[in-house]
């Protein structure tokens, strides 16, 4: 609580019980108790739905891109992170033979911290050169999409020193950043976000099923109707979840060169799911019910990024998904809150 503008602390150590709160023990929270808030957050949408606030009859999934706690600088090339590594561990060297010798300015807390400090860059930049393979597999399929004439425009494969898993992305305002992708399953009733996950992936290809399978782990059901942008709109997906029983409503793509009247015909090699998803929204009822997508998932982004989610102080998936769950169990609490009696 707050009085003249000091905190009264005494009330908050009486609650944790006289141990000190620091920046170690947060952080050590967040990663240990990851399982136990998944858990948390499934039993508030348990109760929500025992309430009636959550009917799964209309769900909307969207993702958002957060910025990571990275800057582009620390993207580096292949020799490059091999150069960092070979400093690095040159580092980790120095400071163990300079433990016999220590610096009479410094404590030995503070030696202590530069060693640790020193230890986990060597394994940031391990980790950066681990993911590189990967990458470079990613850069290669994109070479053989472009034509000859675009291939050079490819960069070469690049991973951060600072937060590994980060990829660079396309943001909302068109720039390019160090980022993660952000995305939430949101029930239509009240607002409810029923699935949170969280990748390093630039595109939301392929983020439909897995989160169908998150929400049905939460909820021992599957949603009716599912409201997706043209983003997660493809045949592998929209055919996945057509055979599980989910509805899948997203905007059909018009091709290249072809009049308006064949955007919701059946194409060459469409399965029978995505040929009836055409074709359902040439419907005018599909189209009302699509419209819906905008005020329910990103009403639930707007309502995140009020809530203080503009980037990330924390680095890696681990670290990064914890803070979303924390995010989601207080966003779905203040859902519940806003109940009538």
């Amino acid at each position: 609580m707050w009085y003249g503008g000091m905190v009264n602390a005494d009330a908050y150590r009486w609650l944790c019980g006289g141990v000190p709160i620091n920046y170690h023990m947060l952080a050590d929270f967040r990663v240990a108790q990851q399982v136990a808030l998944d858990d948390l957050m499934t039993q508030i949408v348990a109760m929500l739905m025992a309430a009636g606030a959550v009917t799964l009859a209309r769900v909307a999934q969207d993702g958002m891109r957060v910025r990571a706690s990275a800057g582009a600088s620390s993207f580096r090339r292949k020799d490059t992170l091999r150069a960092c590594l070979q400093e690095a561990r040159g580092h980790v060297e120095r400071l163990a033979r300079d433990r016999d010798r220590p610096d009479p300015g410094a404590g030995a807390r503070e030696q202590a911290a530069q060693e640790r400090a020193a230890r986990e860059r060597v394994g940031r930049v391990e980790q950066a050169l681990s993911f590189l393979p990967e990458i470079e597999a990613a850069k290669e399929l994109q070479q053989h999409r472009y034509p000859k004439a675009k291939r050079e425009q490819v960069t070469a494969a690049r991973t951060s020193t600072t937060d590994p898993e980060a990829r660079v992305m396309k943001m909302p305002d068109g720039g390019f950043r160090p980022a993660y992708n952000v995305q939430f399953a949101t029930d239509g009733a009240h607002g409810v976000i029923v699935g949170v996950a969280v990748t390093s992936a630039g595109t939301d290809a392929g983020q439909s099923a897995p989160m169908i399978d998150q929400v049905e782990r939460r909820t021992q059901w599957r949603p009716n109707n599912y409201l997706m942008d043209g983003g997660f709109a493809t045949r592998d997906d929209i055919t996945g979840l057509e055979e599980r029983g989910v509805t899948v409503y997203a905007p059909v793509r018009l091709p290249r060169n072809k009049p308006e009247k064949e955007r919701y015909g059946a194409r060459y090699g469409d399965s029978p799911e995505v040929a009836a998803w055409r074709e359902r929204m040439g419907t005018a009822e599909a189209k009302i019910e699509y419209r819906q997508r905008g005020a329910i998932a990103e009403w639930t982004n707007a309502q995140v990024r009020q809530h203080g989610v503009s980037q990330f102080s924390v680095r890696g998936l681990t670290n990064v998904t914890t803070v979303m769950l924390l995010v989601a169990v207080a966003h779905n609490l203040m859902r519940w809150l806003s109940l009538p009696a």
